[in-house]
């Protein structure tokens, strides 16, 4: 085997995962290098979002990190609710009580200043290993060794299938192979080693969740006089019903210290059906006159606009998320558990990263560490991870509640005369809101029109209070949103190629992508343009704009890499 730099451990991502995979690890001895592509920690991160800490976790990210709270969190999060929204009517539940479940504390977080903050303490504790942090790396790949001992990077061509032989590395596009004995992916819901080792794929768009965000600014004092909140207390808003035009999903606010993360996470399948324009569908939400009470107009300022990839673990997380030396955390394994309003990824990531170090530790200590990645996998089922992210109860319920002439029947009861009648005891008598604040109900939710869009609309219609103020907020347009990021653009390396440049799949890609704005540098987009009395369709994509979220991947044939280290979109907030 050619000789590369050596490192017991390789984590690729320096998100909660991979920070508290290498944590763990250094904590115990074992000599950690952590890649992160960024600029630093969290330049490339988005999440809504909230970090939960729950009662039954092994671990909580301030176990591993004690200072975390006072120095990466935004606010506490004490209060939860969830609005039905029907036109100008809104009936409101309050969902505390299932946020509050198994919960020790909950604190909305924005990206780059935990994420940042977790590196810095990383750096440290691998630093006396004789590991470290390296910013600006992008592992592109895995590196393999075949029978003959002779090691190659997966996309070399060679005459052998990518996937023949060990995992013994990762390949980057700035550095000579690195080898070792551990590789953690941790490289978000994009994880191009989780694809190398083909653990993970992006053949089906229902299995994701697109999710786009704008970060508001808020005047000084403004959250705790409008929200009427104390200093130290946080609250999280979802919001369903006719304001989508039937695409299935919700919008989401949180509370962090002085700005609000305002937006709307969809399947993306439902996106693709039908032809939604998902920046018009966060303007939506953010001129509804339900939130003027909140962002009031003249002041109303955006600093950050983001885009995502969600998993549906329910449907994605990987049951074995482990090949070899490598082993996948988070994201990356598709570890994200979106049930109803129960939205938590972070926590996880968080037991799963310090599960691996943990299971490493152990495998070292017996002179065995091929033996890490079975141990990693039997401890997030013993320890009821797995359970909690990929429930039993769902995949039993789904093969009825999803059928189509189920779901289809389900909504016309709904709408039907004796359903309102049903609607209104349920309504009047609280179960509703029970429901809402039901674990075991959230967990069979069906992915239908009717939770996410008829169910709310009909309770809105005859149940809502109608908002009588008026939204003078004016979001600004794509085109400025996007001017407004940061870039280090790459021409003349693509990370994008669109493999099918059909009508049909290339546009369904540009439709679905959150910055396809036309007249930005070319941007992306599609239209049928008459000249002369001919017509012509014209698909344009340009994935220089880009925040790459990997939407285009999934919904179209394309090769999908990210940007070079430090190359791309850089968020300041995330």
């Amino acid at each position: 085997m050619t000789e590369h730099e050596h490192y017991e451990a390789i984590v690729v991502g320096c998100g909660p995962g991979g920070a508290t995979a290498a944590a763990t690890l250094a904590r115990n001895g074992v000599e950690t290098l952590v890649l992160e592509r960024g600029v630093e920690a969290g330049s490339k991160n988005v999440s809504g979002g909230v970090i939960y800490a729950e009662e039954s976790a092994p671990y909580t990210i301030d176990d591993l990190f004690p200072d975390f709270r006072e120095a990466a969190s935004e606010r506490p999060i004490t209060h939860n609710y969830i609005h039905n929204i029907a036109g100008e009517k809104v009936k409101t539940f309050d969902l505390t009580d299932i946020h509050e479940h198994d919960t020790e504390w909950a604190d909305a977080v924005l990206r780059r200043k935990m994420d940042s903050h977790l590196e810095r303490r990383v750096h440290e504790l691998t630093r006396e290993t004789g590991g470290g942090v390296l910013t600006g790396v992008h592992a592109n790949g895995l590196y393999r060794e075949d029978s003959e001992g002779r090691a190659r990077p997966s996309n070399e061509s060679s005459g052998q299938s990518p996937r023949d032989g060990e995992i013994v590395g990762v390949t980057t596009d700035e550095l000579e192979p690195i080898t070792g004995d551990l590789i953690v992916a941790a490289d978000g819901v994009n994880s191009e080693l989780a694809r190398d080792a083909g653990l993970m794929d992006w053949d089906e768009p229902d299995e994701w969740f697109q999710g786009v965000k704008a970060i508001v600014d808020m005047p000084e004092g403004a959250i705790e006089e409008r929200f009427d909140i104390a200093a130290d207390r946080g609250e999280t808003h979802l919001f369903s019903g006719d304001l989508y035009e039937g695409v299935r999903g919700g919008g989401f606010l949180y509370t962090n210290e002085s700005t609000l993360s305002i937006g709307n996470v969809f399947h993306l399948d439902s996106i693709v059906e039908e032809r939604a324009e998902v920046v018009d569908l966060l303007d939506a939400l953010l001129t509804h006159p339900l939130l003027a009470q909140w962002i009031g107009g003249d002041e109303y300022e955006e600093l950050e606009y983001s885009a995502k990839l969600v998993p549906d673990s329910k449907k994605v997380a990987h049951p074995s998320p482990t090949e070899g030396r490598l082993v996948l955390v988070g994201d990356a394994a598709g570890q994200m558990q979106a049930q109803g309003p129960l939205i938590k990824g972070m926590n996880h990531a968080v037991t799963a990263g310090a599960l691996v170090g943990e299971a490493f530790a152990v495998a070292r200590s017996r002179g065995d560490t091929a033996t890490a990645g079975e141990r990693y996998v039997k401890k997030l089922y013993d320890e009821g991870v797995m359970a909690k992210i990929r429930p039993a109860a769902y995949d039993q319920s789904r093969k009825v509640t999803e059928h189509r002439r189920a779901a289809s029947l389900t909504d016309r009861l709904v709408e039907s005369s004796v359903g309102r009648a049903g609607l209104d005891v349920l309504v009047n008598s609280g179960a509703v809101e029970r429901l809402y604040n039901s674990p075991r109900m959230m967990q069979v939710l069906p992915d239908t029109t009717t939770p996410y869009a008829t169910l709310p609309t009909a309770i809105a219609e005859r149940h809502g209070e109608r908002i009588t103020e008026e939204s003078t907020v004016e979001p600004p347009t794509l085109e400025e949103r996007i001017g407004d990021l940061t870039y280090d653009t790459d021409i003349g390396n693509p990370h994008i190629v669109v493999e099918d440049d059909s009508w049909e799949a290339s546009g369904a890609a540009v439709t679905a992508c959150p910055v396809s704005a036309k007249g930005f540098g070319g941007g992306c987009y599609r239209e049928e343009v008459r000249s002369n009395g001919h017509e012509e369709r014209v698909v344009s994509f340009d994935s220089q704009p880009c925040v790459e979220c990997g939407t285009c991947a999934i919904v179209a044939d394309t090769t999908w890499t990210h940007p070079r280290g430090g190359k791309g979109v850089e968020f300041e907030q995330g």
